[in-house]
């Protein structure tokens, strides 16, 4: 399964940004567009590891519960 690298701006706008069949690279990629001047204020990088690019958008926009502090 390949890494996704996406950008991720409010209000849910996905963008991907590249794949790769390592994490490494996709990691590499992913702090090197996080160390450049950030054009959009909000905006974020996420890599994903998922089976196709839906399937990794899908999993960027569900919404994750909090853990209460002190609570595993």
């Amino acid at each position: 399964m390949p890494y996704y690298v996406f950008a991720v701006r409010p209000f849910a706008q996905l963008q991907r940004l590249a794949e790769h069949t390592s994490f490494r690279d996709a990691s590499a990629q992913a702090k090197a567009l996080r160390a450049q001047p950030v054009a959009e204020p909000g905006a974020r990088i996420q890599v994903v590891f998922a089976e196709n690019s839906l399937a990794a958008e899908d999993l960027l926009l569900q919404v994750r519960d909090r853990t209460p502090e002190g609570e595993e």
